[in-house]
């Protein structure tokens, strides 16, 4: 059962006002960039902490190899936000100078970021190669950035991951924590092209918002700040989408149309279009997502919408494969799950422990077992930074990164039961029964009286939601339940009927059917809920979307 965390007890009033300093936005100026966020044209590079000086030098570096006709590379990653970074930054260079070339290095026999043996193989095809930029990784590529220097070539770095002791050697650095890869790259391309004065700059660089959207909310950033701007005008020009090879992946993943355009958010993003950009970074090789994003030809971009569903649908088998297998091993001694086999895909390995969090309500590390080396991929609960802690494992760490929720890294694979047994002595003391218990966190409390459809229209004010910036939730105690009835395939969905006060109001229980025996009509029950829109037979209604529901005794 989940801890209900209610932020607020409110009956009538200042709820938009509530709602806003839930989000830690207190000051007028905070709430005013929040419901009226600066366009992205208009963001400062001073306002992201980026260097002037650095983005400076990067540009003249860049101005000379357009001058000089010089092969450029843009070297990115294999995720949805390194695809589309490359992505922005290939069409904004290839633009000004048509030798110019991206490269996603490959998951499996490559690795993720740049590295001197990618830098040797790069050069042997690009013999006149001079500059590489990357996009979405660089910040340590020590030894890449060093190989680089040696084979004559000079290398711009631009990247949003966290700073290593030092910095690589590179000829500039444009970094910045503040937003993701495809935003860095977008702030960077926005500003080459104005320092070189091309017409209608503005026109050109919105054209990769959709990209920059996609990067943003796919990479888990919080939907605040620039971010937030990226996210909403993102979806905007997402939304009405030029692109052939999204248009033929909406298509293909069959993403209707209302109102004669394409309806796309967050959770378009997240289920639809990011899962199957990264699907190829997983199970095969990503330059066929970039080549989806970039190709004008509608004919190929069938068949690369065709090849990401498919490859999508395997990964997914795959995930499942690996669930099911994992599962049946998981313990109640430990109170971080570890598991490690031969037949665990590296590509699928963190979807695998996500799952298992999901599942199990404790941190989770899935591990793919090589002969020497192993693969390791971990996740988190809130309130245990299993990167803090990973650092302080002795045995069997070899070299990783992440973040409080997440981690990558390689181990000993001799040592995994070594690694393990110190692992969870460490977190022991620090995963308490209260971190380890499910929390739904809530808005405010408040009765059905000011639920109505001004109050509707002004949560849109909250669009894009998502990490930072959940839908506005509410509670609603000792609501009457007038009606409830299975619904959906499997029956694993419950249509309700509540009133409270002499208010009535239909609602939908998403998964809500194994608690469907509970609720007996006439009874009290207490409801956690998001507003939102039911459109049927042309009739619009006003419904409540239960995010968990508590019958009451009698």
């Amino acid at each position: 059962m989940k801890k209900w965390e209610v932020l607020n007890k409110l009956k009538a009033r200042d709820i938009i006002d509530v709602l806003l300093k839930n989000r830690a936005l207190k000051t007028e100026k905070e709430k005013k960039e929040f419901l009226n966020p600066t366009t992205p044209d208009k963001i400062s590079v001073k306002s992201l902490s980026l260097s002037e000086g650095e983005i400076n030098k990067a540009i003249n570096r860049i101005k000379k190899a357009i001058n000089s006709k010089e092969q450029i590379i843009i070297y990115g990653d294999y995720d949805a936000d390194g695809v589309c970074a490359t992505a922005i930054m290939w069409e904004t260079l290839y633009s000004l100078n048509k030798n110019t070339l991206p490269y996603i290095p490959g998951r499996f026999n490559e690795g993720y970021g740049l590295n001197a043996r990618s830098v040797e193989n790069i050069k042997s095809q690009n013999p006149n190669l001079k500059l590489i930029l990357t996009v979405d990784n660089g910040i340590v590529a020590y030894d890449g950035v060093k190989k680089a220097n040696e084979l004559g070539i000079d290398v711009i770095v631009t990247d949003h991951h966290l700073k290593g002791k030092k910095l690589p050697k590179a000829h500039a650095i444009v970094h910045t924590t503040e937003i993701g890869g495809a935003g860095v790259s977008w702030i960077f391309s926005r500003e080459i092209l104005k320092s070189l004065k091309i017409i209608n700059w503005k026109l050109k660089i919105e054209k990769g918002l959709d990209l920059c959207a996609i990067g943003t909310i796919s990479d888990q950033l919080p939907l605040l700040g620039p971010n937030r701007s990226f996210a909403k005008y993102g979806l905007e020009v997402l939304s009405n989408t030029k692109r052939t090879g999204l248009l033929a992946l909406f298509d293909d993943a069959k993403v209707g149309r209302e109102s004669g355009d394409w309806q796309v958010g967050t959770y378009e993003v997240n289920y639809v279009i990011a899962p199957r950009l990264n699907a190829m970074g997983r199970l095969e090789h990503a330059i066929d997502s970039l080549r989806l994003l970039c190709t004008n030809s509608r004919v190929r971009a069938r068949e690369l919408a065709g090849l990401l569903g498919k490859t999508n649908l395997k990964r997914q088998k795959v995930v499942d494969e690996v669930l099911v297998h994992a599962i049946n091993r998981v313990g109640d001694k430990e109170k971080i799950i570890i598991l490690a086999h031969e037949s665990y895909h590296e590509g699928v390995i963190g979807l695998a422990a996500s799952k298992l969090v999901e599942r199990f309500y404790r941190p989770a590390i899935v591990v793919s077992k090589g002969e020497k080396y192993s693969k390791a991929s971990a996740r988190s609960i809130s309130g245990f930074n299993i990167i803090e802690v990973l650092r302080n494992v002795k045995n069997g760490w070899i070299e990783g990164g992440g973040h409080p929720m997440a981690a990558g890294f390689t181990l000993e694979t001799e040592k995994i039961e070594l690694f393990s047994r110190e692992l969870n002595k460490l977190a022991k003391p620090l995963l308490t029964d209260e971190v380890l218990q499910r929390k739904l966190k809530i808005d405010l409390e408040m009765d059905f009286g000011p639920v109505n459809w001004e109050l509707f229209e002004e949560m849109k004010k909250f669009e894009p939601t998502g990490i930072g910036n959940p839908t506005p939730s509410f509670v609603t105690r000792k609501v009457e339940l007038l009606e409830a009835r299975l619904v959906g395939r499997e029956s694993k969905h419950v249509k309700l009927v509540l009133r409270k006060g002499g208010i009535v109001f239909g609602a939908i229980y998403f998964g809500g059917g194994d608690l469907f025996p509970q609720l007996v009509t006439g009874a009290k029950v207490d409801v956690a809920y998001m507003l939102s829109e039911n459109i049927w037979n042309g009739e619009r209604k006003l419904e409540l979307r239960i995010k968990d529901l508590r019958p009451l005794a009698k």
